[in-house]
């Protein structure tokens, strides 16, 4: 699969610097620049996950799968939304194509998109795709099928870019919950992560048995590697989470109170 994943990736990259220099002409200001450095750093990070070599290893490894989640759901993802990538995307298409968009039921879109971009849909839908792919039964079904391994990739990706959806600002309209309930959204999507992993860290046995076949890798045995994609889980999506809720909680508590700017300006007023 790495091959079309990087024929893929790439050619969205380029469909996004063309609709980026596009827009670059129209306006300076439309799309920054780190923007679509974040875009890109984003799409390498979905390749280095599921189009590089050490793709192949997650069949091998439990860490290795576990760092190909986190590439896809707490990297990948947010990445790619910071760069804002439907203007510049939509502006990357040919012109014909663009003649086209103009006939197409936006309407509808909106509609769903609505649904889908709702907090709770989107923390549900996160939680379901941890916690589901996660399961033995289900998880070995995904090593031994191919198709349904580039199922479970795409629905970790899918279930990123959603989770992260309510979190990142966005150009567009959009649903926007509270800033105070975003810190709660990061914090408990924390919850099921803990679970997941602290099952993973601290099991005595080997949970998903392809791995006690597989050939030893690094010198670690298949309880070690259990261990460490346990371990690696919780650190990393600690830190990918608790540390945006932080930055929000300082913005939100260094913002003076409006109730003081309401008293403050008629005082601005008479000077």
């Amino acid at each position: 699969m790495g091959a079309p994943v990087t024929v893929a990736l790439l050619l969205l990259a380029l469909d996004y610097i063309r609709g980026w220099f596009r827009l670059r002409n129209m306006s300076t200001e439309a799309v920054p620049l780190w923007r679509m450095a974040a875009f890109l750093a984003g799409l390498s990070a979905v390749w280095i996950a599921i189009g590089s070599p050490i793709a192949s290893l997650d069949r091998e490894l439990l860490s290795m799968h576990m760092i190909q989640h986190l590439l896809l759901m707490t990297i990948g993802a947010p990445l790619i939304l910071l760069g804002t990538p439907m203007l510049p995307l939509m502006h990357g298409f040919a012109r014909s194509f663009d003649r086209r968009l103009l006939f197409f039921p936006w309407r509808v879109v909106e509609d769903v998109r609505g649904l889908i971009v709702h907090p709770l849909f989107c923390w549900l839908f996160a939680a379901a795709v941890l916690i589901g792919w996660h399961i033995p039964a289900i998880y070995e079904l995904a090593l031994e099928s191919e198709a349904l391994h580039h199922v479970e990739h795409a629905s970790f990706l899918a279930a990123g870019l959603l989770f992260w959806r309510p979190v990142i600002p966005s150009s567009g309209r959009s649903l926007r919950p509270p800033r105070w309930s975003i810190v709660l959204y990061l914090f408990a999507a924390t919850l099921p992560c803990d679970v997941l992993s602290a099952y993973l860290a601290f099991c005595e046995r080997v949970i998903y048995g392809s791995y006690l076949n597989a050939p030893s890798r690094f010198g670690i045995s298949p309880l070690q590697d259990q261990t460490f994609a346990g371990a690696l889980m919780w650190v990393c999506v600690t830190f990918a989470y608790l540390v945006p809720a932080a930055v929000i909680t300082i913005r939100l508590l260094s913002q003076p109170d409006p109730q003081d700017r309401m008293q403050r300006s008629p005082r601005l007023r008479t000077v």
